[in-house]
């Protein structure tokens, strides 16, 4: 699997992907790339709907310009905890923000919502977060105020009263009880249309239908959520390689 930057060849080829509708394993495939190159790439380069081959070779540009020429001011990167591999962790954390930034969230909020999810010590201050994301307090600011406003993130005050923001264990959690109550909502509205529409009639019937549907997925993640809470608090067993072990199957 070939490494180093993407040509400005294969972001060409990326971009007819998007534009047959193919998945980004299915291009990363095709590239003999990762996927996770793939999407960093589309989702740093205006998505997939926006993406531009050659618009995205520019910013790629322009992007290393820039770090060759702030490289000498740059502080050294600090050692990473655990024996830890930095360029693997970057990498990672990069695919981890891009991912959120899919499921909606903004780019910088995905980028301190990463932070605080691969933090050892489970919570950070403003500070912290300014130096290790190289932005402006304001951003961050900004950026846990739209995240707690969510429930995704909390305030605590540590020993020396500094404020510290942290990432809620229950907030997958809390994310499929919001997807569940969600679908309950869908549910009652689609089944308001059906005396709408008359009952016998095709609409009604793809309503209740659809009513139906999203009845049964509701009470199956509301169920699923409630038995499978303790996980996100409990140390997960791991195996003789290293490896954590799978959990067992709930009755």
């Amino acid at each position: 699997m070939p490494g180093g930057r993407l040509t400005q060849q294969e972001r060409q080829q990326i971009a007819l992907g998007l534009a047959d509708g193919l998945a980004y394993a299915e291009i990363a495939r095709r590239l003999d790339r990762p996927t996770s190159t793939i999407t960093r790439e589309v989702m740093r380069n205006g998505g997939p709907t926006a993406y531009r081959a050659d618009l995205a070779h520019r910013a790629t540009e322009r992007r290393a310009h820039r770090r060759r020429q702030a490289a000498p001011r740059e502080r050294q990167a600090p050692e990473q905890a655990h024996g830890r591999d930095a360029e693997a962790v970057r990498e990672y954390e990069e695919v981890f923000t891009t991912l959120l930034m899919q499921q909606g969230l903004p780019k910088m909020m995905a980028r301190v919502l990463t932070c605080l999810f691969t933090t050892d010590a489970g919570s950070v201050t403003a500070s912290e977060l300014v130096q290790r994301l190289q932005v402006s307090p304001a951003s961050v600011s900004k950026a846990v105020a739209f995240l707690e406003n969510q429930g995704l993130v909390c305030r605590e005050r540590d020993e020396r009263r500094r404020e510290r923001y942290r990432v809620d264990d229950d907030v997958w959690y809390k994310s499929m009880v919001a997807a569940a109550r969600s679908n309950a909502e869908l549910a009652r509205t689609a089944r308001q249309g059906v005396g709408i529409l008359g009952a016998e009639t095709p609409a009604a019937v793809r309503l209740e239908n659809i009513a139906r549907f999203l009845d049964f997925v509701g009470e199956s993640i509301t169920r699923a959520a409630e038995q499978a809470r303790e996980v996100l608090h409990t140390k997960p067993a791991t195996t003789s390689d290293g490896t954590s072990a799978p959990s067992p199957d709930r009755g």
